[in-house]
């Protein structure tokens, strides 16, 4: 199963790999396998959405990535201020990138 995730965490110890991918590449897993969403805002859901051509739900769930899964991580290029939700047109002003996080073990 395939995480969403709107931030970069290490949710436990252990080795991990983190590379940099395509939006496309983003696309063509979250078509691939089964997601678990770990988005914990609506407008980060709703862009998520839109960018993979897939329904992202909202879902705060306190996420451990197990060994060997895979997450995908959405990640803002920019901070937002303290408190603030953003709109989708505010995260796409920031900029954002996908990554995929892998546990190694």
């Amino acid at each position: 199963m395939l995480a969403i995730l709107n931030t970069a965490i290490l949710t436990a110890a252990g080795s991990y790999n983190y590379q940099p991918i395509s939006w496309h590449e983003a696309r063509g897993l979250v078509r691939a396998y089964e997601i678990d969403s770990a988005v914990g805002h609506q407008s980060t859901a709703e862009i998520l959405t839109t960018l993979l051509g897939r329904e992202i739900p909202v879902n705060r769930q306190n996420f451990s990535q197990q060994p060997g899964q895979r997450a995908l991580v959405f990640k803002l290029r920019g901070r937002a201020p303290e408190g603030v939700i953003l709109s989708v047109p505010e995260i796409e002003a920031i900029g954002f990138g996908f990554y995929l996080l892998t546990r190694l073990t």
